[in-house]
């Protein structure tokens, strides 16, 4: 009973379900990819993995990361609303834009902690949150990346007895979503969600990697 409690509690309350199979168009995955200039010395990559919350959360922890925003991206249609996102008809996925600054750590190693953070072969979702629009992508900005993320693929196939489920598309466009969603874990705290999902995610991701967080750095 309890775990059925806890269950309608989270669901009330995270980003909200949905079913539905990956509507990523041809024209979208064969498209040129957009390379997104350096500004102020600081570059910006795009992952999606579930729920925005949580990997917004977890790229913030990392050192050399300045900024993650939650957005959407992957989809066809403009200016998506949360929403529209979530009946899975725009395309696109909760996504995160990553701004960090490449003199101190590289799209190699933001690639390492976007798949140490997840499962990568849960298709269509992470974890209790289900549908096309939390389906996991990489994207790509030009063919180093592309090969830099073909490469772990590759070297983690064999870790996994299922097949590998990520998407790796050449990016497009981030439409940053609403204010709400921003910093969602540091501004609710107790939310159920965040603590019966984004923590122990975060908790999870941080016993892999603790050689990358800032809170282990020393001043």
């Amino acid at each position: 009973m309890k775990y059925l409690l806890l269950s309608l509690i989270i669901s009330l309350t995270a980003c909200k379900n949905s079913s539905g199979d990956t509507v990523t168009l041809p024209e979208i995955a064969n498209a040129e990819p957009v390379e997104v200039p350096v500004q102020n010395g600081l570059k910006k990559a795009y992952f999606a993995s579930g729920c925005f919350w949580c990997v917004e959360a977890v790229f913030e922890s990392v050192t050399g990361v300045k900024e993650a925003i939650s957005g959407y991206s992957g989809g066809h249609t403009r200016n998506p609303t949360y929403e529209e996102s979530n009946t899975g008809r725009t395309g696109h996925a909760e996504a995160v834009e990553v701004i960090y600054d490449p003199e101190v750590i590289n799209f190699k190693t933001l690639t390492d902690v976007y798949f140490g953070s997840m499962d990568p072969t849960q298709k269509n979702g992470q974890g209790p949150d289900i549908g096309s629009q939390y389906r996991s992508i990489i994207f790509y900005q030009n063919q180093e990346q592309k090969k830099i993320i073909e490469q772990k693929i590759k070297a983690l196939a064999g870790q996994y007895e299922k097949a590998i489920a990520v998407e790796v598309l050449p990016f497009q466009k981030f439409w940053k979503a609403e204010d709400y969603h921003q910093d969602y874990k540091k501004q609710h705290p107790n939310d159920p969600y965040i603590r019966q999902v984004s923590v122990p995610r975060m908790n999870r991701f941080k016993a892999k990697f603790p050689e990358l967080l800032k809170e282990n750095q020393s001043e």
